[in-house]
């Protein structure tokens, strides 16, 4: 039996077009392949992306806080310095100045002991009993300047409103506000007034008049 020739080319034709359909379909599906692998991977780089934008802002948020806790930590640690270094002065200071109450309640028994002095009469009889008052009187100073309290000075100073207590003013060849006179003792404790000085100060002198009045001759131009 002859065979056709035109079937063995139909049958070529036919095999050549399957092999290019069969050739398409495979490049189809490593296109395909291709896009999906670039979409996983488009993806997957933009997820990285994402999660490094969120560990930077993470990372920068923890910073600030960070930074804001340090700021609170200084400032607690000068508020505590500054604490402590007020309770210190005030300490001190009250260690400084602790006699003060006690010097005030003494000075008035110092004033009574130098007026009992002052009075005290001269016969030999009683000098002995003097001399252990003036001993007394004596200690009691030394016990307050052992302490810190010291006798202000007044005669013959300038008057200190801070530390003299003015009684009394009269006219004096002196400079008008000099202390010419002590009625009773002040003291300072350092820097503070146990009590101030009472004095007396002088003021300054009326003017002289100028001219002399005129005599009754000398008014009527004689």
């Amino acid at each position: 039996m002859t065979q056709d020739p035109n079937a063995e080319k139909n049958e070529q034709a036919a095999a050549e077009t399957g092999e290019c359909s069969a050739g398409n379909e495979a490049a189809d599906f490593e296109r395909k392949l291709k896009e999906a692998g670039d979409a996983v991977l488009s993806g997957s780089r933009k997820e990285r992306e994402r999660g490094r934008s969120a560990a930077a802002k993470e990372a920068e948020s923890l910073k600030e806080k960070l930074a804001e806790a340090e700021d609170q930590k200084l400032r607690a640690l000068a508020e505590l310095e500054n604490f402590r270094q007020r309770k210190n002065k005030e300490l001190a200071d009250h260690e400084k100045y602790a006699p003060m109450r006690l010097a005030r309640d003494i000075l008035p028994i110092w004033d009574n002991l130098g007026r009992a002095l002052e009075a005290a009469p001269q016969e030999e009889s009683v000098q002995g009993f003097v001399e252990g008052v003036r001993m007394v009187y004596d200690q009691f100073i030394d016990i307050l300047a052992k302490n810190g309290v010291t006798r202000i000075s007044a005669k013959g100073e300038k008057f200190d409103p801070n530390r003299h207590e003015s009684i009394a003013m009269f006219p004096s060849d002196e400079p008008a506000g000099t202390v010419l006179e002590e009625a009773r003792p002040g003291f300072m404790l350092h820097d503070r007034v146990v009590r101030p000085a009472q004095v007396v100060v002088s003021a300054a002198r009326p003017a002289a008049a100028s001219e002399e009045a005129p005599s009754a001759g000398e008014e009527k131009g004689e």
